[in-house]
């Protein structure tokens, strides 16, 4: 067996072990091990691939295999993963791990609610190591679909509507996915789905990369918040139980984004070309329109979904710069907003916890009542804010520098375009400063104008171990990011190579 199949088989025993499990403690064994367990393997999966690349082997895909499924459509079970998918994997079982410890506490129905997170996971891990489009879309779909009742069952607010809104959004763009995907493998004559052999192939007709590219684009665009099919992102991530809103955030709305480049730019290279100015205007919208509105916001949940809009906007709009510094800087984007998002969230959870309300008009004193929270609440806003020594400092540079260097492409409509758009998504930079410091200093500092604040307490100790681990990755991202960069580098190029920007 592919040791990549792991990351799908710990999961469906994990679901195995919640459905035995006959009391709460041995639902929480089975998680935490489920969890540790993909966390060991990712990590592990991490340094065989650096130990790989310094031992000089080039190959674009590492553990590589493949297994018939349904011949009659050449539907295989293909696996194999690159540095693009090593850190989404690595992210992904980071957020599971502190997302466990994060609704620790969480009742009623806690065995179900495991049952359909660890159901969501399993879709995560799954897309992340497949490259056959059709079983990277039967596994996009699992990670969907148990959105609806994690959050319609427990989650608060105008919970049905959320969940209600959030699937028929996500659900449309998965029509277009599957029209984009046959239309793939219908015109490139290929014998298989496979995402590679494909793109090696590279015999669609230009014409029909055109008709295409929008479906695939727009389909994965729905789930990275691609303006202006965001509106299903803050209501859902309002509504949404703190692990839940972790793991949607911080993991879910980055198979938009690799969808994007995996698929849509990939196997469509001169469609990708000619149309990007297009989805350049709307991904530049996404990041300053996503910034502006976090400022108006009264709501904590609200504020940091708003966030993640202009963040998640930032990683398309700098994929679609096709330059290999942008993409790089988008790929750590992708990584450094999973982090901070799911910290930011889970925060928010605990806060609400005790104090019943998210909003900043009620909230003042928190430093002096729960310091803990109170602290790592201003790590994760240095964070958001681009504080140099964390995560977001460098994605974000990356990004920014190799945008404004981008070579104009021939569907630009002028050279300076890409610089134009650059210097425009910059002024988020500044919005976010403005927003992130007004609820800190409001939520914060001051004199605690509830009295009933006063009594209550600061994190536990499970609490505390999801804290602590997400502010350790997030400084250690921003700390060491060459680790990173050396992973993700060599597969960009390969994909810009091949869609023939390099």
């Amino acid at each position: 067996m592919n040791i990549l199949s792991l990351f799908v088989l710990i999961p469906a025993l994990m679901l195995l072990g919640l459905w035995a499990a006959r009391n709460l403690n041995q639902v929480r064994g089975v998680m935490v091990t489920g969890a540790s367990c993909l966390l060991a393997l990712s990590i592990w999966l991490t340094v065989y691939f650096l130990q790989q690349r310094a031992g000089g082997n080039t190959d674009e895909m590492l553990l590589v295999a493949s297994t018939p499924w349904f011949k009659p459509l050449n539907i295989a079970y293909s696996v194999g993963v690159d540095g693009i998918s090593v850190v989404m994997l690595l992210l992904s079982s980071i957020i599971v791990f502190t997302g466990t410890f994060a609704s620790w506490q969480l009742k009623p129905l806690t065995k179900e609610y495991f049952l359909w997170f660890t159901l969501l996971s399993t879709g995560v891990f799954g897309f992340f190591i497949c490259t056959d489009m059709f079983t990277m879309f039967m596994f996009y779909e699992v990670a969907l679909i148990p959105m609806y009742l994690l959050i319609g069952v427990w989650g608060s607010g105008h919970k049905e509507y959320s969940a209600m809104k959030l699937t028929l959004m996500l659900m449309g763009g998965s029509a277009l996915l599957i029209l984009g995907i046959l239309g793939i493998y219908y015109f490139s004559g290929a014998t298989t789905m496979n995402v590679n052999e494909i793109a090696a192939m590279h015999n669609i007709p230009v014409d029909m990369q055109k008709v295409f590219f929008p479906f695939i684009f727009i389909g994965f665009g729905v789930l990275g918040a691609l303006f202006p099919f965001h509106t299903w992102s803050p209501d859902g991530h309002a509504s949404a139980p703190t692990a839940v809103s972790m793991l949607h955030a911080g993991v879910l709305m980055k198979l938009g984004g690799y969808g994007c480049f995996r698929v849509a730019m990939y196997l469509l290279p001169e469609a990708a070309q000619e149309l990007s100015w297009i989805f350049l205007i709307l991904t530049t919208i996404s990041v300053v329109y996503g910034a502006l509105s976090a400022c108006v916001q009264t709501d904590l949940k609200y504020i940091n979904a708003y966030s993640s809009v202009s963040h998640c906007g930032l990683v398309l709009f700098a994929l679609l710069m096709m330059s290999q510094t942008a993409c790089t800087g988008a790929i750590l984007q992708m990584l450094s907003h999973g982090l901070m998002t799911a910290l930011f969230f889970a925060l928010i959870g605990m806060i609400y916890g005790r104090t019943h309300t998210r909003d900043i008009r009620e909230l003042a004193g928190l430093m002096k009542i729960m310091p803990f929270l109170a602290v790592g609440y201003v790590i994760a806003g240095l964070a958001n804010l681009g504080l140099p020594g964390f995560s977001g400092f460098i994605a974000e540079m990356t990004i920014f520098v190799g945008s404004f260097g981008a070579e104009p492409l021939s569907g630009d409509p002028n050279t300076s375009f890409r610089m134009v758009a650059t210097i425009i998504a910059c002024m988020s930079i500044v919005v976010t400063a403005v927003y992130i410091l007004r609820v800190v200093g409001k939520i914060l500092y001051g004199e605690v104008e509830n009295k009933h604040f006063l009594e209550l307490t600061d994190a536990t100790w499970d609490e505390r171990v999801a804290v602590i681990c997400l502010i350790f990755c997030v400084a250690g991202l921003g700390l060491c990011p060459f680790l990173f960069s050396d992973i993700i580098s060599p597969a960009t190029g390969n994909i810009l190579s091949s869609i023939g920007v390099m």
